[in-house]
């Protein structure tokens, strides 16, 4: 639980993902307040009972064995008559809930993370260290960031506005080509054109390596994080020693 308030709690996104998957809902308690789940609290205290006191001088080595221990128990207690009422906790069960349950969904639930991040300037966001496109129109955007281990989700106000498979490793891009505008100088702030001009304003090796950069990568867009980085330091530092640094990554092939 992200926020334990009494009134307005905010769910863990895999937990409430999950709740969701199976059409259950969540109704959180406040952390040291036992009287908030009463009902668990004691549900806990009668399976203490007559079941984990039962087996308290028994030595279980494995899970299978004490599940073995644990089911004769369960039953009974389950077929235990209540004592200040009528019937027992398996007849309820029968009577009551059994007819509001719904069959599982088709398949089981497959975890997943969420984080939040920020659609850049080559209308790609990072996760995990890797990059995966958006459509353009959302550069600047936070969006949500649905991950699972095949796969890799991004939403836009609970709308889902791209899908990938999930990448492993570091720097790797997956781009969607329907994801690209049809002419970037329309819409990007920073056009290739724009980075190369600004570039040639610094020097011949600045020039060549940005040049080198857009070049290399499968879409010159891949490469605008790494120019951005470029033009971010000129306004740090003098550009002779931005020139002094573009030559030197050029003799030992950096373009990164």
């Amino acid at each position: 639980m992200l926020n334990a308030c009494w009134y307005e709690p905010e769910l863990n996104p895999t937990y409430a993902d999950w709740a969701a998957h199976y059409g259950t809902v969540v109704l959180p308690a406040r952390p040291r307040h036992p009287r908030d789940r009463a009902k668990v609290e004691a549900g806990v205290q009668v399976a203490e009972r007559w079941i984990l006191a039962v087996l308290r001088h028994e030595t279980l080595t494995s899970v299978a064995q004490a599940n073995l221990a644990v089911a004769p128990l369960r039953e009974a207690l389950n077929d235990r008559p209540f004592r200040k009422r009528d019937g027992s906790r398996r007849e309820l069960f029968e009577l009551l809930d059994r007819p509001a349950l719904r069959p599982l969904p088709l398949a089981p639930y497959e975890f997943a993370q969420w984080k939040q991040a920020k659609v850049a300037i080559d209308y790609h966001v990072a996760v995990d260290h890797n990059f995966y496109s958006t459509p353009y129109r959302l550069i600047g955007a936070r969006v949500d960031v649905r991950l699972t281990a095949q796969t890799v989700e991004i939403l836009l106000k609970g709308r889902r506005v791209a899908s990938h498979i999930r990448l492993y490793g570091r720097g790797r891009y997956q781009t969607d080509p329907t994801h690209r505008p049809l002419a970037h100088q329309r819409y990007l702030e920073w056009p290739p054109e724009r980075i190369i001009r600004w570039a040639r304003g610094v020097g011949a090796n600045t020039a060549q390596l940005v040049e080198t950069i857009l070049r290399e990568r499968p879409h010159p867009e891949h490469g605008y994080r790494t120019c951005m980085g470029i033009i971010h330091l000129g306004k740090y530092y003098p550009y002779v020693r931005l020139e002094a640094a573009a030559a030197r990554a050029l003799a030992v092939h950096a373009h990164s």
